[in-house]
């Protein structure tokens, strides 16, 4: 590299590292189209205002790998200069002026805007989403990745009318031109560009009003409206719920939550408009297992703690994670009660004492964490937080820290500030062990357990492998079922008939999956799981029973011929598999159990569904032709899960 080229790049690096200092985007407003939904292009512009806070000869917007992309500033000054990660306007800016900058696009994002099953002419569910935090939404939107630069978008965007298109802000018009539909959004305050969202599909809705008279929009696919109630049981109590706890009104103009298909993780906070995994569109059955409540009370809570008040840093990602899990963990207590509640802190500090034994506990300000710390000892930190300062303090502290920060960025020293302004208490040395050291405390964890229940103390003294008789005697006398629960996962194997008597559904499932080998003087009592009403229970049950009574299995694959499960039919796809297999069972019908069983692994199906068939299949070595097809086109997938078992199972053919 020669020297005067040199000079232009570090100059230009520079830049990079400084630009939040030099110019302020105040607004964008944005029009989306769509070219080639097969083709997963995406077309538009962006009108970004802004004001230049120091003199500087350019400045730039994030940009990765687009197709076409060029500028008109102040609606004269054209260019087109571009790296294929940055788009970098040339001018002599002066401090304290005002611009506007005009940028149009096309491109065909690799990641962050997602599109779903516009191959197929028929059927899969065609879906258009997005997912900004951890892939920048400068994939397919010129912005801004840094979080530390906050903009008001509105957005506008252009679709088939058939399809409902749904984004931040509140929707301020609809205009029908021919068989498309223009959308307009506007939102009122900031945000940082990873969070600007975007889902379209087939969905309908309903509106229920918060006590505060905000709007909660819940989106659903029209197929699913038996599902909805157990979908978004508890939606409306969540959020005044939240509203009163954190003392701070929603920021927002309204709220949105949307389920996709094949969704990168559990759900995404974006300002106003949460996107989350269809796998979570449940029936009542399936709630008793695998409910929304938790994602959904994180992901609102996320609204305050990430979207109004955001981290500086990676260093400081526990003020959004720790804090979305924590009063999360609160909303569910008002839900579900105090034993769940405490039960839930103490699988977080199982959790963190499996992962600090494996070698892998970090300090919550090390950027490098786990998700189970930010998380997890994140929620942890909080719980202690507020034991050692006090309700009152803490309240008073979290309600004075969203408030002084809103719309801004945050460091972790911002928050301790406040708090210890608030409680009157030096936190340094809490800090050192809670925040900044990588040594984890578990001792103190189970101390304050043990203080808050009496049952915990006792559950912490139980040594079950040497005296069972103590453990048997805690399962007859507790009446704390999730440590019951716990306490038949620590044991397995036999128990007494009376707890089989149990109408607790966990302490009923906990004893389904503890035994495995089941004795015959408890085997009617083994056969009421499969009348659960836990699609789990009935998973294992189906199993066990298969397994232990092979003169039976005809009697156990007909009692549960017409249960799917979750929505990754977790129950049927297992049933296919005991019913392709067993010898005597329905022969004239194999050939159909084996389709409808390789069916599964096709693309049109959620990945969920398609792994669950995939590791059937695999296990009896019944992945022909069509399914390896499918899982060769599975190690493609946008999905990194599901795409790294697809090519581990590929690997292991």
């Amino acid at each position: 590299m020669n020297r005067f080229l040199f000079i232009i790049c570090f100059g230009f690096n520079f830049l990079l590292a400084q630009q939040v200092d030099i110019v302020d985007f105040k607004s964008a407003k944005v029009n989306i189209f769509f070219n080639d939904l097969v083709k997963k292009q995406v077309i538009g512009t962006v009108v970004y205002e802004f004001e230049i806070l120091k003199d500087a000869d350019s400045i730039y917007l994030d940009a990765k790998n687009f197709q076409t992309i060029n500028y008109v500033l102040n609606g004269k000054y054209k260019g087109e200069l571009y790296n294929g990660k940055q788009l970098i306007v040339k001018h002599e800016f002066k401090a304290n002026t005002k611009y506007a900058l005009q940028v149009t696009w096309e491109t065909q994002p690799k990641k962050a805007l997602y599109f779903i099953d516009w191959e197929y002419e028929e059927g899969g569910n065609k879906q258009v989403w997005t997912q900004g935090q951890g892939k920048y939404t400068s994939n397919w939107l010129p912005s801004i990745d840094d979080m530390n630069e906050k903009i008001e978008f509105d957005l506008s965007v252009t679709f088939d009318s058939n399809y409902q298109v749904i984004a931040n802000g509140n929707l301020v018009d609809k205009e029908v031109k021919g068989s498309t539909t223009t959308w307009h959004y506007d939102m009122q305050h900031p945000m940082s560009s990873y969070l600007v969202g975007l889902a379209i599909g087939n969905y309908d809705k309903k509106v229920e009003y918060s006590n505060s008279g905000i709007p909660l929009e819940m989106y659903y696919y029209p197929k699913d409206s038996l599902k909805f109630e157990p979908t978004y049981r508890y939606t409306k109590r969540l959020f005044d719920f939240l509203e009163d706890e954190i003392g701070v009104p929603y920021p927002w103009q309204n709220y949105k939550q949307v389920p996709v298909k094949d969704f990168l993780y559990a759900g995404m906070e974006n300002t106003s408009t949460t996107i989350f995994s269809d796998a979570f569109v449940i029936d009542s059955i399936a709630f008793v297992d695998k409910n929304y409540v938790n994602v959904n009370a994180h992901e609102l809570a996320h609204q305050w703690f990430g979207d109004l008040v955001t981290e500086t840093s990676g260093r400081h990602h526990w003020l959004q994670e720790g804090f979305a899990t924590y009063y999360a963990l609160l909303a569910e207590r008002e839900v579900f009660g105090d034993s769940y509640y405490f039960y839930k802190l103490f699988e977080y500090a199982q959790e963190l004492k499996m992962q600090d034994e494996a070698g892998a506990g970090t300090a919550l300000l090390n950027p490098k964490s786990s998700s189970t710390t930010f998380y997890k000892k994140g929620a942890w930190v909080l719980v202690l937080l507020r034991d050692k300062v006090g309700d009152k303090a803490f309240e008073k502290g979290v309600k004075t820290y969203l408030k002084a920060y809103r719309f801004k960025n945050v460091s972790t020293v911002d928050f301790i500030k406040t708090i210890e302004k608030t409680s009157h208490m030096d936190l340094s040395e809490f800090v050192d062990i809670w925040l900044k050291s990588d040594d984890f405390h578990y001792n103190d964890l189970k101390t304050f357990l043990s203080n808050k229940s009496n049952n915990y103390r006792q559950f912490f003294e139980l040594d079950c492998k040497n005296s069972k008789e103590s453990c048997l005697s805690y399962l007859e006398t507790s009446d704390n079922n999730y440590l019951r629960s716990e306490v038949v996962n620590i044991m397995q194997g036999e128990f007494p008939k009376i707890l089989y008597n149990s109408k607790d559904i966990k302490l009923r499932q906990a004893l389904a999956q503890s035994v495995y080998d089941i004795p015959f003087e408890q085997k009617s009592s083994y056969e009421s799981f499969l009348k659960d009403e836990s699609y789990m229970t009935l998973e294992t049950a189906l199993f066990n029973l298969w397994r232990n009574f092979p003169l039976e299995r005809k009697k156990y694959l007909h009692q549960t011929k017409e249960v799917q499960g979750f929505s990754d039919k977790n129950v049927r796809i297992l049933w296919l598999t005991l019913a392709f297999i067993t010898n005597d069972y329905n022969s004239i019908n194999k050939r159909v159990y084996f389709n409808e069983l390789t069916s599964y692994t096709s693309p049109k199906y959620g990945f969920e569904i398609r792994q669950n068939a995939f590791s059937y299949l695999n296990q009896i070595q019944a992945c022909k032709e069509v399914c390896k097809e499918n899982l060769k086109e599975a190690t493609n997938h946008h999905n990194w899960r599901f795409k790294k078992f697809a090519k581990e199972l590929l690997k292991a053919e």
